[in-house]
C-alpha cells in the first residue's frame, strides 16, 4: 500500500490535469526556483546547503557563479584563437568567396546585383570590409586570384568572429536547458575542435553569419523561457525583442532562416498553450501575453526584415550584372541603365528597333546570336534563346510582312496585326515550325532563318495586346504583348529551362501550342528606338517600394529553385552530411598548391551521429520507467525532465534544420548540414552527461565516480586528439596527398570518398 500511495502521489505531481485541479496553486516563481536550484545531498539524504535562502547559500553560490564565470572565459578564448589563427591564410580567392565577396565589392561600389539570398549577409560582409580599408577594386573573378594589397582580412575577420560566437552560444543554451556545467563543457568542447566548423568561419561565407543568428535566436528564447516566472519584467522584455531581431536577421541572411523561425514559432505556440491552462490568469493575462508575442516574434521581426531590403534598394541605386533578372519597370530606378530617366517613343511602330522581354520572373530578353543548334536538335538552323542580360544580341528590327519600307510617319503597330521580327545583328527573322523545342518536347521549335530579312511564312507573328481590342496600340514597358505564330497557332513562349553548353546554358525559347494567357508566355517592349517618332519620359512608371519588394522575392525564390547541379559539379545527398561522408575543397588540388578542405572532425561528427541513437534509446527508457509508475529518485526525475524538455527542443531543432534538405529539389552541397550540426552537438552534450551521471545504475559507488570522471576525461582527450591529427584540413595543408607516400596526413583518409 505504502508503494502504491507514493507512486500515486508522484504522479499526481506530474499530472498537468491533477495539477491544475488543485485548491492551491504553486507560484511560478517557485516551480521556476524548484527545476533551477540544484540539489546536493549527503550519504544521510539530507542537503549540504540550506534552501531557505540564508547567508549560508551565498558562499557556494559565489564558488558557482566564479566557476561558471571562468568556465565562459575559456571557452570564449579557445573558440576565438581557434578561428582567428592563420586567418589571412591562404592569401587568396577560396571557394565560395568569389560571391560573397564581390557581392561585399558591390555594395561599396553601391552597383545592383542579382543573389538568390536576402541582403543582411553581403551588406555585413561589405561593411566590414570598408570599415577596414577595403575599397571595393578587387574583382573576384575566380578561385585562386591573388588578393595582393587588397585588405581582404577584415572580412574574413568579422566571420571569424560571428563564427567564434558559436561555441560560446551553445555553452550558454545548453547549461540554460540542462543546469549542467558539464553538458554546457561536452558541447562547447565538440564545437571548438571540431575542423568543419573552424573552417567554414574562417573566410567570407554567409554560413558564420547566418549560424550566428540562429544560435542567436535559440539563446534568445532558451532566456526568455526562464523569464516566465517574472512576465513583463525588464529582462522578459529584452529576451523577447532579442529573439525577434535575430529572427529577422537569420532570414535576412539566407530563407534557412524560416527553420529556426518555425523552431520559435512551435516552443511560442506550447508557451501560449501552458499559460492558457494556467487558471491563476485571468483571459485578459492570457491576451497580453499573446500580445506581446505577436509584437515581439511577428511584428518586431518583419519590420527589421522590411528594413534591410529598403537600406539594400537605397544602397544598390546603380545599374549592374543583375538588371536582367528584374523587370523594365524596376530597371528604370537604377542609375545608369539605359531605361533610368530616359526619353523613347510611347507607342511601338513598324521600323522601330526594340528589346523584347519575357514577363516570366528571370525569363530574359529575346536574344540570337551566330551560333547554330547542334545535328539533331531539330532544323540546323540558328538559335533563338531567352538571355538574361543585357546584350546587343537582344535588338530586333519590327518589320512588316512584306517588308516594305516606309517615309515619313511610321505606321503604329496594333492589336492583331501581323509583323516580322528581324534580328538586328544577325539579319535572320524570327521563325518556328514543327520541328520539336530542344528540351520542352510538347512545343516547337524557334529559330532564326532567313537572310536580309527574306524568309518564308513561318516567320510571320500576329501582335497580341493581353486585354486588349482590335486596334489597340502596343505601349512601351506598360502593354502585356504575346506573339501567335501564324502558320502553326503557337505562341512565343519562355520555358524556364537552361539550354546544355552548346546553347550556352542561356534560357530556352520555344512556340507553345497551349495559348492560355501565363507570364511565361507574356513579353513587353523594353528598349525602344525610332528617331521618327516623338518621346516620352519614363520617370512616371518607377515601381513603389512595395512592388519592388514582392518582385525582389519572387526572384529570389525562383532563383533558388532554379539551381539546378551543372555537368561534373560536386554536389552531395542529405543523407551523406551526419555521417561526414565526403567534404568540399575550398582551395588547392596538388601538392605543389596551398589546400583547405572543409570536413568536419570526424571523431566529433561520428560521436553526434552516435549520440542520436543513445538520446532516442535514454528517452525511451525513461518514459517506460514513468508509463510502469516505476518512482525514480528524485535525481533521475530531473534527468528525464531536461532528456525530454531540453533535450527534445534540441532534437526539434536538428529536425527542422534538415530534413527539409530531402525534399528540395535545388543544388545541395554538404555546408547546407552545419546549422543542423549545431543542435546535433548541443544534445550529445545533453545526452553524454545524463548518461555518464547515470553511471551509479551500473556500479556502486566510488566505482561510478570513477567512470563518470573517466568517461569525460576520454572524451575530451579524444577530441582534442582527433583535432590535432586532423587541424591541418582547416589552417592548410601542402606537400603529397593523403594517398601518396610522405604526406602529412597519410594514414587519415578514413574514408575513400574523402578528398584531401
Amino acid at each position: 500500500m505504502a508503494k502504491e500511495e507514493c507512486n500515486s502521489q508522484w504522479h499526481k505531481a506530474r499530472d498537468p490535469f491533477a495539477v491544475r485541479n488543485r485548491k492551491v496553486f504553486p507560484s511560478p516563481e517557485q516551480t521556476h526556483k524548484s527545476l533551477i536550484t540544484p540539489e546536493s545531498k549527503n550519504k544521510q539524504g539530507d542537503n549540504t546547503f540550506p534552501s531557505n535562502g540564508s547567508s549560508a547559500d551565498f558562499p557556494a553560490r559565489r564558488r558557482v557563479d566564479s566557476s561558471n564565470t571562468l568556465l565562459l572565459i575559456v571557452v570564449t578564448g579557445l573558440s576565438f584563437a581557434t578561428r582567428l589563427y592563420k586567418i589571412t591564410e591562404p592569401p587568396h580567392v577560396c571557394w565560395d568567396e568569389t560571391h560573397f565577396g564581390k557581392m561585399g565589392s558591390y555594395y561599396i561600389n553601391r552597383t545592383f546585383f542579382f543573389d538568390v539570398h536576402p541582403p543582411l549577409g553581403k551588406m555585413l560582409i561589405a561593411l566590414a570590409g570598408y570599415m577596414t580599408g577595403y575599397d571595393g577594386t578587387f574583382p573576384f573573378v575566380k578561385p585562386g586570384d591573388k588578393y595582393e594589397h587588397h585588405n581582404y582580412w577584415g572580412m574574413r575577420g568579422f566571420c571569424a568572429v560571428l563564427g567564434s560566437f558559436l561555441p560560446v552560444f551553445a555553452y550558454l543554451i545548453v547549461q540554460e536547458l540542462s543546469h549542467s556545467h558539464t553538458a554546457a563543457i561536452i558541447t562547447a568542447t565538440l564545437l571548438i575542435f571540431d575542423t568543419g566548423c573552424i573552417t567554414i568561419s574562417q573566410y567570407i561565407l554567409l554560413d558564420p553569419i547566418l549560424m550566428f543568428f540562429i544560435m542567436a535566436a535559440v539563446l534568445s528564447m532558451v532566456k526568455f523561457n526562464q523569464q516566465s516566472y517574472r512576465p513583463f519584467t525588464a529582462p522578459w522584455w529584452l529576451w523577447l525583442i532579442l529573439c525577434g531581431g535575430a529572427l529577422a536577421c537569420a532570414l535576412g541572411v539566407k530563407f534557412v532562416g524560416l527553420f529556426v523561425i518555425l523552431l520559435v514559432g512551435l516552443n511560442t505556440v506550447k508557451d501560449l498553450w501552458r499559460i492558457l491552462g494556467d487558471l491563476s490568469l485571468s483571459l485578459i493575462d492570457v491576451a497580453k501575453h499573446f500580445l506581446a508575442r505577436v509584437a515581439g516574434l511577428i511584428l518586431l521581426p518583419l519590420f527589421l526584415y522590411v528594413t534591410i531590403f529598403a537600406v539594400h534598394f537605397v544602397l544598390l541605386n546603380k545599374s549592374g550584372p543583375g538588371d536582367g533578372f528584374f523587370s523594365s519597370t524596376f530597371q528604370s530606378r537604377l542609375i545608369g541603365n539605359n531605361l533610368y530617366n530616359v526619353s523613347m517613343p510611347e507607342y511601338l511602330a513598324y521600323g522601330s528597333t526594340i528589346t523584347v522581354k519575357n514577363l516570366r520572373i528571370a525569363g530574359g530578353y529575346l536574344h540570337s546570336h551566330w551560333h547554330l543548334y547542334p545535328e539533331g536538335v531539330g532544323a540546323k538552323q540558328q538559335q533563338v534563346t531567352a538571355y538574361l542580360h543585357k546584350d546587343h544580341n537582344n535588338m530586333w528590327l519590327v518589320r512588316k510582312p512584306d517588308n516594305d519600307t516606309q517615309s515619313g510617319s511610321p505606321d503604329l503597330v496594333r492589336h492583331g496585326d501581323i509583323i516580322r521580327l528581324e534580328h538586328k545583328e544577325t539579319t535572320r527573322n524570327l521563325h518556328s515550325h514543327l520541328h520539336q523545342a530542344p528540351l520542352t518536347k510538347k512545343h516547337f521549335q524557334v529559330t532564326g532563318y532567313g537572310l536580309n530579312g527574306t524568309g518564308d511564312t513561318n516567320d510571320l507573328w500576329q501582335v497580341e495586346v493581353c486585354g486588349g481590342r482590335k486596334g489597340d496600340l502596343v505601349k512601351v514597358l506598360r502593354s502585356k504583348v504575346r506573339f501567335l505564330h501564324r502558320a502553326t497557332g503557337c505562341v512565343l513562349y519562355s520555358s524556364g529551362k537552361s539550354l546544355p553548353k552548346w546553347g550556352w546554358e542561356q534560357v530556352e525559347v520555344t512556340c507553345s501550342p497551349y495559348l492560355k494567357e501565363t507570364p511565361s508566355s507574356q513579353w513587353n517592349i523594353e528598349d525602344h528606338i525610332n528617331p521618327r517618332l516623338p518621346n516620352i519620359s519614363l520617370s512616371l512608371l518607377k515601381p513603389n517600394f512595395l512592388e519592388i519588394l514582392l518582385e525582389s522575392h519572387i526572384v529570389m525564390i525562383r532563383g533558388n529553385s532554379g539551381l539546378k547541379p551543372k555537368d561534373n559539379e560536386m554536389n552531395s545527398k542529405p543523407w551523406h552530411w551526419p555521417i561526414n561522408y565526403q567534404g568540399l575543397r575550398f582551395s588547392g588540388v596538388n601538392e605543389t598548391e596551398y589546400r583547405v578542405y572543409l570536413l568536419g572532425n570526424p571523431v566529433v561528427w561520428w560521436i553526434n551521429l552516435a549520440s542520436l541513437g543513445l538520446y532516442l534509446i535514454m528517452v525511451a527508457l525513461a518514459s517506460v520507467v514513468i508509463q510502469r509508475g516505476i518512482s525514480p529518485q528524485q535525481k533521475r526525475i530531473e534527468d528525464s525532465d531536461v532528456l525530454r524538455g531540453g533535450g527534445g527542443l534540441l532534437l526539434l531543432g536538428w529536425l527542422l534544420h534538415y530534413v527539409p534538405f530531402y525534399v528540395m529539389g535545388r543544388v545541395l552541397y554538404y555546408h547546407h548540414y552545419f546549422p543542423a550540426m549545431l543542435f546535433s552537438s548541443m544534445l550529445t552534450g545533453v545526452t553524454l552527461d545524463i548518461l555518464l551521471r547515470n553511471a551509479d545504475l551500473l556500479l556502486r559507488q566510488p566505482y561510478s565516480d570513477w567512470l563518470h570522471r573517466g568517461g569525460q576525461m576520454v572524451l575530451l582527450f579524444t577530441v582534442l586528439y582527433s583535432f590535432h591529427l586532423f587541424h591541418p584540413l582547416s589552417y592548410g595543408m601542402t606537400g603529397p596527398l593523403a594517398h601518396e607516400p610522405g604526406s602529412a596526413m597519410a594514414g587519415l583518409k578514413w574514408m575513400d570518398s574523402w578528398e584531401f
